[in-house]
């Protein structure tokens, strides 16, 4: 993912502002070019450069011991065990020198941070991409090779595979290298996939400024050619970057995912959603007014899902915005993954909804549900549920001892939602864009209630509405986390409970 205009999309966004299953075992001759190949990848901050307490370190997201990441690449499940690559820098806490971090994990909740993977070569940076096990040795690889493919990004984006055959302790560049030879800067992200229905890999890259996603397919992860451009126009949107796309069956629908940088929700980074059809060749989103938010936060970002979890579709976003990532104030890592959720698709009001709700591995993180009615007793972190009749306007005040609170308003009759994260909510001054007084979203529900999930961590509320159907993500920087809450204008049933730090 192109992240060379990080500084012109900060301006940008600064002038809108003044304006518990397992993996399936499904989805390799020997490519070696001892001049690029990385036998002995760079290793991360171990756990005791860290003690994983400092200041707004989130207890229940993952993070590295140190340094910057951005977007999450390279999802993919084997034998039981979830691996996560993402965009990392390895010398700095700072966007740069763009890498493939590494992390495993068996619950989705607890993470080991795994040696980098993939480091720059002579193609350029290793920006995002996807993995995928190649279980019928289409590459030459090896039966069940994990096969990487990503952009290497200089002053043009081509895109590139590497494979590991001992699963992922080490990876080796395909010598042919780009598969997709590009002289643009535009073409980024690749995400893949096997279509069984036309036997082929497909390929889904963003246009980056030039806006929409080409696919590609393949035969053998190799040699690819181009099936078709997807591209609609966004509603009041005309000059936005389209990123990291991922396209995914979901029933008898294809769902298209798309993180758009300016143009979000309000401002800077936001993730949208296309549903339509797919033939092996062409996506054709259904007739709806674009663009569909699947989170109406600030700060989720870059969402993609994992490759090789049979039906379930488990989606990891950047919990960050670009409008202001470079200056949270985070130290010595600087941002975190959005909780892992699970996307599945309802209809409401006579369309197609995707929604996004936590995996149930929570569960194994989580202690006794506790009733409340205003005090939470946690220190790392927790889940308040509470149950909010639609029959008059409410405000939910999270709080804590110092002053320091984030409100969200619930409007009855037009069943939104709107959330405040201004300077009361804690630290706000790292960057003018940051201080966000109103963020509405649609509350997605029928019926005379509203059931309202705050995941709370020590920089971050997670907000959903009954069971996904509308999710808002937002980071915070309160002194300490938010252990009050006050309800006025209806009463509530509310409950707790703890969420356990997954840190050792």
């Amino acid at each position: 993912m192109e992240k060379n205009n990080f500084l012109s999309t900060v301006v940008v966004a600064i002038s809108v502002m003044a304006a518990i299953t397992s993996c399936s075992k499904e989805d390799s001759k020997q490519d070696y070019n001892p001049l690029i190949d990385n036998p002995q990848p760079e290793q991360p901050a171990t756990p005791e450069v860290s003690s994983y307490n400092e200041p707004y370190r989130p207890q229940i997201h993952f993070t590295p011991a140190k340094n910057w990441i951005n977007d999450p690449n390279g999802m993919v499940c084997v034998d039981g065990t979830y691996h996560l690559f993402y965009q990392y820098n390895p010398q700095g806490n700072n966007w740069g020198n763009m890498s493939w971090g590494h992390a495993t994990s068996t619950d989705l909740m607890h993470w080991t941070e795994q040696p980098v993977a993939l480091t720059r070569d002579e193609l350029g940076d290793i920006f995002s991409g996807s993995c995928v096990i190649d279980k019928d040795n289409t590459a030459g690889f090896g039966a069940g090779a994990m096969v990487a493919i990503y952009t290497s990004a200089s002053g043009k984006q081509q895109q590139s595979i590497a494979y590991s055959t001992d699963g992922a302790k080490s990876f080796k560049r395909y010598s042919a290298n780009p598969v997709i030879k590009n002289d643009d800067d535009n073409l980024r992200d690749p995400k893949v996939f096997w279509h069984e229905d036309s036997k082929q890999w497909i390929m889904a890259l963003a246009k980056g400024w030039k806006m929409g996603v080409e696919f590609y397919g393949s035969a053998d992860l190799k040699s690819w050619h181009h099936l078709s451009t997807f591209v609609v126009p966004l509603n009041g949107r005309p000059n936005l970057q389209w990123e990291c796309p991922d396209l995914m069956r979901i029933g008898n629908k294809w769902v298209l995912l798309v993180s758009v940088n300016p143009g979000g929700p309000l401002v800077g980074s936001g993730l949208m959603y296309f549903t339509g059809s797919f033939d092996g060749t062409t996506f054709v989103a259904d007739e709806a007014e674009y663009p569909r938010w699947l989170d109406y936060g600030m700060d989720n970002y870059a969402g993609v899902t994992w490759n090789n979890t049979g039906y379930r579709h488990i989606m990891l976003g950047w919990m960050n915005n670009w409008s202001y990532a470079g200056d949270v104030p985070c130290s010595p890592w600087r941002s975190a993954m959005t909780l892992p959720r699970e996307l599945k698709l309802i209809e409401y009001n006579g369309q197609p909804l995707l929604t996004n709700s936590v995996v149930n591995e929570i569960e194994q993180i989580a202690g006794q549900w506790q009733p409340t009615s205003g005090t939470v007793d946690a220190k790392d972190a927790y889940q308040l549920r509470m149950t909010v009749k639609l029959d008059k306007n409410a405000t939910v005040t999270l709080k804590n001892a110092n002053g320091e609170q984030y409100v969200v308003d619930v409007y009855a009759n037009a069943r939104t939602l709107v959330a405040h994260r201004t300077a009361v909510t804690g630290k706000t001054s790292f960057n003018g864009t940051f201080s966000i007084p109103s963020m509405q979203a649609p509350l997605n529900v029928e019926g005379d209630q509203v059931t309202l999930d705050f995941f709370v961590d020590q920089s971050s509320v997670e907000l959903f509405t009954d069971n996904g159907a509308m999710s808002m993500t937002n980071l915070v920087f309160p002194q300490t986390i938010y252990n009050q809450f006050v309800v006025e204008g209806t009463v509530v049933s509310a409950q707790y409970r703890v969420l356990n730090r997954i840190w050792k």
